[in-house]
């Protein structure tokens, strides 16, 4: 191990093994063998004194895995920290900085090499989510490796927080909801969850189902054949298969009906027993097909609803299925509800800054209206409230705006 510079006479020096504040007590990270500290120049607060740290990589983990191609790893670390300093030379990494955020960067580095240990690959967006993990008081290692399906050489997992309560909600409940915005894995981990069972054999087959609100559930009218006319608006999900199934085996298993890819419309009057049943884009249900969905579970089957209630379709500003069964059936036992965020997002980085946005803009727009919106007689309050079904009061369209295929 590499000696640390030598700290400024009389100070106290300090040798420990590396504890995570996060493991249980006692218990030595086996990512770092020692840590030499010591205080450079001592202040009145113990938070805000510098320290020296050095950590040396164990055998077992090369430091190229660890640094990243061209330090990217090393870069995000710093991006991240750029109140401490980090150095590296062979195996031993050195960090100064004020004491706080030098223990929370060794704690990072021993969790990133607990996570490369098991084969993850680490980059700079594994960094950003392990150092979010860290600030919640969470190991990244409990998140980063929890494996829910290999296939093609890959492995899919939980990559944040809100990821990993979904699964393991999925995992606990009869019936799981997976509420959030673009881009944060609900229908792609449920996918996983469903393929994972399948192979376990805890179910004996998947059923895909999503409303195809954009041809108005009339699909009679669409030229071409069933399939052809059902594929457009269920493209999502057979892509989501071909990335965890062998090319060979998807049209093997959905010619024998193990797996069931069909619009929502087909799902009424079934019983579904011993299935793996997902239900995509949900916020385009109404309630009354929301109901009739739920109502289709059978014995051994689960059931996994995703939608974003942000991005609701449905003609006629029909209020969505999916924000009313959330007020109906809270706290029922057997059923969870998982609201997931722009911190999940796991696709480009700017998409969780551009739902950001989106949000910051939608409350924006929210509190201006609500300011200049006057207050109207008691019953008559609220957004398009003249336009509520049973209003008597709602203005019609001029002649000229109208369908002529309405006379």
């Amino acid at each position: 191990m590499t000696t640390p510079p030598t700290a400024a006479a009389g100070s106290p020096a300090m040798t420990s093994s590396v504890n995570s504040p996060l493991s249980p007590a006692g218990s030595a990270s086996p990512a770092v063998s020692t840590i030499d500290s010591a205080p450079a120049q001592p202040t009145s607060t113990a938070s805000d004194s510098t320290v020296i740290r050095t950590l040396t990589l164990p055998e077992d983990v090369a430091p190229v895995i660890l640094l990243g191609a061209r330090d990217e790893v090393l870069r995000a670390i710093e991006k991240g920290f750029t109140d401490v300093d980090i150095h590296v030379r062979g195996t031993a990494v050195t960090v100064s900085g004020p004491a706080a955020r030098v223990d929370t960067v060794v704690v990072l580095l021993s969790e990133l090499i607990d996570v490369a240990r098991t084969g993850t690959p680490l980059t700079a967006d594994a960094v950003e989510r392990a150092v979010g993990l860290l600030e919640t008081s969470t190991r990244p290692t409990e998140v980063l490796t929890d494996d829910i399906l290999t296939s093609h050489g890959r492995t899919i997992r939980p990559k944040s927080l809100g990821q990993k309560a979904y699964t393991d909600a999925i995992e606990e409940s009869t019936i799981t909801f997976g509420i959030g915005p673009a881009g944060t894995g609900k229908t792609y981990l449920a996918m996983a969850k469903a393929v994972d069972a399948l192979a376990r054999k805890r179910v004996s087959r998947i059923i895909l189902t999503r409303p195809a609100v954009e041809a108005g559930e009339n699909l009679g009218f669409l030229p071409g054949s069933l399939t052809d006319k059902i594929d457009p608006y269920l493209r999502p999900l057979y892509d989501a298969l071909h990335d965890m199934l062998e090319p060979e085996a998807l049209p093997r298993l959905m010619a024998a009906g193990t797996i069931e890819v069909a619009p929502l419309a087909y799902m009424r009057g079934r019983t579904l027993n011993d299935a793996f049943v997902i239900l995509d884009e949900a916020q385009n249900t109404s309630p009354e097909q929301m109901k009739m969905f739920l109502t289709r579970l059978g014995f051994g089957s689960r059931m996994v609803v995703t939608g974003d209630i942000s991005q609701v379709d449905l003609p006629g500003g029909r209020e969505s299925g999916l924000i009313v069964v959330r007020r109906i059936l809270a706290g029922v036992e057997g059923i969870s509800f998982c609201e997931l965020g722009s911190a999940d997002v796991v696709r480009h980085r700017l998409v969780g800054r551009i739902i950001e946005a989106y949000a910051r803009h939608d409350a924006e727009v929210a509190a201006q209206d609500a300011a200049a919106r006057p207050a109207g007689p008691p019953g008559r309050s609220g957004r398009n409230s003249q336009y509520r079904r049973g209003s008597s009061n709602r203005p019609a369209r001029p002649y000229s705006e109208r369908n002529p295929h309405d006379h």
